[in-house]
């Protein structure tokens, strides 16, 4: 038999083991939340609790990894095309929205843009490769994925042509998110002189917290003059799609000086991992009225005090005066984005919200089902979107507002990610995203409160067992 003495001195550092454990998620947390799931955690499964906490739970925020000097000596070339604006003209309705990304973000906004739309992969990569082989001078690429596929393999010998031509190409990929891509299919590139990168790589033993906190980011610049920016990554199910059908996502191409502020954010990106300082007025070329659109585009990350991206969205719901569309795959908002979405559509706006009846990740599917209730409640209409996968991150209000980047509407996008979106203040851009969301609700199905409540209680449960985890997830 095991002595009671031994048996005594386990428990007691089994105790020790937790409480210590819950301190440490207690003092380095300051989201009630993602504190109290990480304490069910360690309660439950200590042992295995703390490993997970040290990989994926600790916090980054007081790390400051780019300083306020390299800051402002990679996005003065965009401030003074800023302020060579003659009247830049903000829509009054959204003056105080534009003045809090300027104030949380330094997010310049710049007037006379054209924009162009892609719904789908397809379209998308044809026109991403379209303007790359007419590339003179640069090329800057920035993706969660970029995947060792017919797809990827195509982008990377294109890229490779025009890097023989002299053209300088430069490629930020996530080392998380492409983590099953070998590294011949970047040392090809490399050979042949384009500058690539892995962001925040992770390495055993140096296996740390750095996993936790990936760049989501899909970015390209071409010549300082033409950007990329949306939900899609270079890999070939986003055009051929998955199993259960085609892949919907959303991209939107930028022609105009706001393609400045896509330039300074890659660049500020290229310097974190590459300690490289590149602000040489080449990569900021005069750059010419293409449209009317005023664009703004906003940054998020998991350092620093404030999460522009998110507050934004709390503002801009709360704002919205006759209707607040939103598409996004993934739906596990924090508390702020809730109470937004509750109180606009208590208050009468038309607040819709789309997300996929089948989902590419099982729990996180289960975690957003978890919230349908506390929204539809309130009033809010929400389709389940059945032609495929929804994998869109796009949002339009009242004919002016719309907004198309990386940012899924979740816990992990608001507090663990990098991320962009592109804010657009434009009437002709939100019929198109207007337009859009109108067509894939034909391909909808609507979700009824009655029904909702009345599914089988395992379902319920599953997902309020997910939804506990959902700060983590």
């Amino acid at each position: 038999m095991i002595p009671v003495v031994f048996l005594t001195i386990l428990g007691l550092a089994y105790l020790i083991l937790v409480v210590s454990a819950v301190v440490v998620v207690v003092l380095d947390n300051h989201n009630p939340m993602r504190a109290m799931s990480w304490v069910v955690v360690l309660l439950f499964l200590p042992v295995v609790g703390l490993i997970l906490y040290v990989f994926f739970g600790r916090n980054l925020r007081r790390e400051h990894l780019i300083g306020k000097r390299t800051l402002s000596r990679i996005s003065r070339k965009s401030l003074q095309a800023y302020i060579e604006q003659r009247s830049i003209q903000t829509p009054p309705a959204y003056s105080q929205l534009i003045n809090l990304f300027r104030s949380l973000n330094k997010a310049l906004p710049f007037e006379g843009n054209r924009t162009t739309l892609y719904f789908d992969g397809y379209t998308m990569v044809q026109a991403l490769m379209r303007d790359i082989s007419r590339a003179r001078h640069h090329i800057h690429l920035e993706f969660y994925i970029f995947e060792d596929d017919a797809v990827g393999r195509l982008v990377r010998d294109l890229l490779v042509d025009k890097a023989r031509q002299g053209v300088e190409v430069r490629l930020l990929y996530d080392d998380v998110g492409s983590w099953d891509v070998p590294n011949g299919f970047y040392d090809r590139m490399r050979s042949e002189g384009i500058e690539v990168r892995g962001f925040l790589k992770v390495r055993f033993p140096l296996f740390t917290s750095k996993v936790n906190y990936r760049n989501h980011r899909k970015v390209a610049v071409i010549d300082g003059h033409t950007g990329f920016i949306g939900g899609m990554n270079i890999a070939e199910r986003y055009l051929k799609g998955l199993s259960f059908g085609a892949w919907r996502d959303t991209h939107l191409r930028i022609e105009g000086p706001a393609v400045y502020g896509l330039q300074s954010n890659f660049l500020l990106d290229w310097f974190f991992v590459e300690n490289s300082l590149l602000t040489a007025s080449k990569y900021y070329p005069a750059s010419t009225l293409a449209g009317t659109a005023l664009v703004q585009t906003v940054t998020s990350e998991p350092v620093g005090e404030w999460r522009a991206i998110m507050q934004g969205l709390v503002l801009a719901i709360t704002s919205a005066k006759r209707y607040f569309y939103i598409q996004t795959p993934y739906f596990m908002p924090n508390e702020p984005i809730l109470s937004a979405l509750q109180t606009a559509a208590l208050a009468g706006v038309d607040v819709r919200l789309m997300i996929p009846a089948r989902s590419d990740s099982r729990l996180t599917h289960l975690g957003s089902m978890s919230y349908l209730e506390d929204v539809l409640k309130a009033g809010v209409k929400v389709f389940f979107y059945e032609k495929g996968f929804l994998h869109s991150k796009m949002m339009v209000s009242d004919d002016m507002l719309s907004t198309v980047g990386s940012t899924n509407m979740d816990f992990r996008s608001f507090e663990h990610n990098f991320e962009i979106n592109a804010f657009v203040y434009d009437e002709q851009t939100a019929w198109y995203v207007k337009e859009r969301f109108l067509l894939d609700q034909r391909d909808s199905r609507p979700v009824r409160l009655k029904e909702w409540r009345e599914r089988p209680f395992g379902e319920k449960f599953k997902e309020s067992v997910v939804r506990l985890l959902s700060p983590l997830l």
